[in-house]
């Protein structure tokens, strides 16, 4: 790949491989891993694609197809492709995983598994093929592990491309909102666990009596008991990968269990990160990229792509992150530092927008109000409006739904999303799913992104939240009272669209997620567990409860939508 000013390292070697070299990490413990090298002797920059998955498979000679569950950890890129332009690429399993010594922690890293990936860059570094320079690749599970090592500063990590991966995982995927995300979660750990050596690590922690208690009280909750796979989980913690899953259940608000092992941005991530996601994966990788970009203190680039996630095995992203290590590892001058920091697919258009920063500069957050009737619109209320209810039960998943009129003006919407929602229940507790719909001209209807809330974790940390971004610290529960109201900050996850003249903007709420997914990656954002008891919940919204959902308008809507939808009414005849 070239310009007329820059041109990326050469493919000009063939690839040599040594399997199942041992790392040393600082416990004793020995990692897997696969050295693949140019064919010629010398030293060359090192790339370091650590994860849990089979590192046999990452580099496999097949035709790439769309994402699936079937191919989903096939995410270190190419080996071929960074080989034979001069780097050497490690693929290693990390601790407990697939031959590695020592335990697997969970599915979001423990820090003991990170501290390994330090050592690990550390003996890379002064290999006899190695020239110092050691970069971290790959996305997901590569990417998340990319971005916590980054934070411990290791002296030989250079740059690391790290798009798709997670930063919290309590937020991002496992409590979304401060809901369990138990489909996923159990889905993950019946394909994985087989694979790995499995200590019940917080039994050791906890001592058995608290362990037995934590048990005991997770199976007293009926949100749980109600769900086969997680009571039989608790009921036989030591088996198979129930330890696993058992730790994700005892702990279920964001305590020191969760906050060790989110990415440590206090720390200072000053090493070079190329980050992002794609506007599909709300329900997975996108909120923590975004996050990344905002807390990362070194040089960074954000990239949203189109939300289709990357076939697999990955490999769209090959000269983007060959000109990234480029930079940063063989000093090379190719412009990519000279580009703007932020590149946005904008969907309904095909084509990109650049920005200086995240959220978008300009960005004009508009609240759009909801009305009786189903409306939603800039519009202030009208007088007694009254709220909008439904019914919540094991037989009746109800919901509300708001919807724009057409719009008149082609309309960009690109940025964080929030509800500021006015509810009561008759229950002790509400869920709240907010989902942003997008309606085309024809009529079609489409997910576009969406919003989770456990009613009892409503409470947000004025210190860390913005107007466009609730920060809650799911901390505590506080059970509601029947029948009060109280006003809910539901962050939507980021969209990126135009809205063309006659499409339409809508938001269902509802307090369960047991819509059909429309792809693979509204799966994804989907599987939480429900309500077992019935309620009825109620949406507020009139002058003295302004429920309103803030969007983020970059473009276009200077003199807002048309309650008409921009139809003239027939000439009245003199």
């Amino acid at each position: 790949m070239f310009s007329t000013h820059w041109q990326t390292s050469k493919r000009e070697y063939g690839v040599a491989l040594e399997r199942n070299v041992e790392i040393p990490v600082g416990d004793g413990v020995r990692l897997k891993a696969d050295v693949y090298r140019p064919d010629r002797p010398g030293k060359y920059p090192v790339l370091f694609a650590p994860s849990p998955y089979s590192k046999e498979v990452q580099g496999a000679s097949m035709m790439p197809n769309g994402f699936s569950y079937a191919r989903g950890w096939i995410e270190s890129g190419d080996f071929n492709f960074y080989v034979r332009r001069g780097y050497v690429m490690v693929i290693a399993t990390i601790r407990g995983a697939r031959g590695s010594g020592g335990f697997f922690g969970n599915i979001e890293p423990d820090p003991r598994s990170v501290q390994d990936l330090y050592d690990a860059i550390e003996w890379l570094a002064v290999q006899p093929w190695s020239d110092g320079n050691v970069g971290m690749n790959g996305v997901s599970y590569f990417s998340m592990l990319a971005k916590r090592t980054a934070a411990l500063k290791p002296p030989h990590l250079k740059a690391i491309f790290a798009p798709y991966g997670f930063s919290d995982g309590y937020r991002d995927l496992l409590y979304r909102g401060g809901i369990l995300a138990a489909e996923f979660t159990e889905y993950w750990l019946r394909r994985q666990a087989p694979f790995f050596a499995i200590d019940n690590a917080l039994k050791k922690k906890w001592g058995e009596e608290r362990y037995r208690q934590g048990l005991a009280a997770a199976l007293a909750d009926p949100e749980i008991a109600q769900n086969p796979l997680l009571a039989a989980a608790l009921r036989a913690p030591d088996a198979g990968g129930n330890p696993i899953l058992c730790e994700i259940l005892l702990n279920p608000l964001c305590n020191e269990y969760w906050q060790e092992r989110r990415v440590q941005f206090e720390r200072g991530c000053e090493v070079p990160a190329y980050l992002g996601a794609d506007w599909g994966l709300y329900g997975l990788h996108l909120p923590g990229d975004v996050r990344a970009f905002e807390a990362w203190r070194g040089p960074k680039r954000l990239t949203i792509g189109p939300p289709i996630y990357l076939d697999r095995p990955c490999y769209q992203y090959d000269y983007e992150s060959l000109r990234w290590f480029d930079h940063w590892l063989k000093g090379i001058d190719n412009g990519i530092m000279d580009e703007k920091p932020v590149q946005l697919f904008i969907e309904g258009t095909g084509e990109w927008k650049e920005a200086d920063d995240w959220p978008v500069p300009g960005t004009r957050w508009t609240p759009f109000y909801l009305h009786r009737n189903g409306l939603l619109s800039e519009h202030e209320f009208w007088p007694n409006e009254g709220f909008t209810t439904y019914e919540d039960s094991p037989f009746s998943r109800g919901e509300a739904r708001f919807w724009t009129p057409p719009m008149v003006e082609a309309t960009e919407l690109c940025g964080p999303v929030v509800l500021n929602l006015y509810g009561s229940t008759t229950d002790t507790e509400v869920f709240w799913f907010a989902t942003l719909l997008h309606q085309d001209a024809a009529g079609r209807e489409r997910v576009l992104t969406r919003g989770w809330l456990r009613g009892s974790q409503r409470r947000t940390d004025p210190q860390k939240s913005r107007p466009w971004q609730p920060h809650h610290p799911h901390e505590r529960r506080e059970p509601l009272k029947p029948g009060e109201v109280y006003e809910f900050n539901i962050e939507i996850r980021p969209i990126g669209i135009q809205l063309k003249p006659g499409e339409r903007i809508g938001l269902r709420i509802k307090s369960a997620d047991n819509d059909q997914p429309g792809n693979i990656t509204e799966h994804i954002g989907m599987g939480c567990i429900a309500r077992p008891t019935a309620s009825h919940v109620s949406v507020h919204h009139d002058a003295q409860r302004p429920s309103h959902l803030l969007l983020p308008v970059t473009r276009g809507n200077r003199i807002g939508t048309f309650i008409s939808g921009g139809k003239l009414p027939p000439l009245a005849t003199p």
